[in-house]
């Protein structure tokens, strides 16, 4: 009888447990929640400890709890996407050249390189696979892949991962909307801005006028006073802010060796949460986690 009623149970209740585990990893809901909690994005996956865009890389930042993974695209010979960062295969796999001179078979064939420039067992993934992966665990974050935003929207359509992913590009809304205007309102899209270039505000105002993202990627090389007033218009905007700690030149000198390697993570990380960054990416991600719990920033 305690079976039955078990299995009466599972029958009933199941799917929407299903349901609430996908909806977290939505991320139009994750970025329209007025929250103090703060995403923590990680770098072409957990490169530290595994082969950068590879499998393994996503599964690392699946396991340590890591809210969102960033993968780069190129296309194959044969016109499947693939992940991968650089144009050529040289600094990240067993093979040479450009990838889009290989069909996937042939790709398939060579190994990622670790760190250390050393070969693995891994193989490269295709954006198909990452996005099986990451369905109802992970955010996903495409950089490098405005090129195929329509095929990407195609492979994220055929998953059921498309509220699952954010789409990006360094490029004002006029032409993102002329390249791209059919799937554009489909997708959900970042804006990238850089605040200490010519005419940013201008590409704020244009986004905010016509699209109001969700989130724009402010990247920045200074903190001076333009650059820290155009983080609280965006902010006041009601669009949550994405910033890189990197490298010093993407946020302005706060970036995550300063935290880790420097021991000044008030100035690193702490810096990037008083601006209201609601997202940020990292390459220390389990450090960036600790910090973040302990700071009561997550839950």
């Amino acid at each position: 009888m305690r079976k039955v009623c078990l299995a009466f149970f599972l029958i009933l209740y199941a799917p929407l447990f299903i349901w609430g585990q996908n909806d977290v990893f939505d991320v139009r809901k994750q970025l329209s929640e007025n929250s103090e909690e703060i995403l923590v994005v990680s770098h072409r996956g957990d490169w530290r400890n595994a082969p950068e865009n590879s499998l393994q890389a996503i599964q690392n930042c699946i396991d340590m709890g890591v809210d969102m993974v960033e993968v780069d695209l190129k296309k194959t010979k044969d016109g499947h996407l693939i992940l991968m960062h650089d144009k050529t295969l040289n600094r990240t796999t067993t093979g040479k050249g450009k990838p889009e001179d290989y069909t996937l078979a042939e790709l398939k064939a060579m190994r990622l390189k670790n760190g250390a420039g050393c070969k693995t067992r891994h193989q490269i993934p295709t954006f198909e696979e990452c996005m099986l992966l990451c369905k109802g665990k992970i955010m996903v974050n495409v950089d490098k892949g405005y090129d195929y935003f329509k095929e990407a929207y195609a492979i994220l359509k055929k998953t059921g991962t498309v509220n699952q992913c954010v789409m990006k590009a360094g490029l004002p809304y006029e032409q993102v909307k002329a390249e791209n205007g059919e799937v554009l309102d489909e997708m959900v899209f970042m804006p990238v801005v850089n605040l200490h270039k010519e005419g940013a505000e201008d590409v704020i105002d244009g986004y905010l006028e016509h699209m109001k993202p969700k989130a724009f990627e402010l990247v920045f090389d200074n903190d001076g006073p333009e650059v820290l007033r155009l983080i609280k218009k965006v902010r006041e905007s009601g669009a949550k802010v994405f910033i890189n700690s990197l490298w010093p030149e993407l946020c302005g000198g706060h970036d995550d060796d300063r935290a880790v390697e420097l021991g000044e993570p008030e100035k690193s990380w702490g810096w990037i949460v008083k601006q209201g960054a609601k997202l940020i990416q990292t390459d220390r991600p389990a450090l960036l986690l600790d910090y973040l719990e302990e700071k009561g920033l997550r839950e």
